[in-house]
């Protein structure tokens, strides 16, 4: 195989595996009409509860 067929074999793949624009999913504008509520969503804050004497918390 010389050089030039294998520069064209590579045109070829590079090709092939190249990903292509979806131009419908770029042009769709994405409009959420509605608010979701979340799942763990109970309506009101939960109360703080004081870690016991002697212990502690990291995040």
């Amino acid at each position: 195989m010389s050089e030039a067929e294998f520069n064209l074999l590579l045109d070829a793949v590079r090709a092939a595996i190249e990903p292509v624009p979806e131009e419908e999913f770029v042009s769709r504008s994405w409009k959420f009409d509605v608010l979701l509520k979340a799942a763990n969503d109970n309506e009101g804050a939960w109360p703080l509860l004081p870690f016991p004497d002697g212990w502690y918390a990291a995040c």
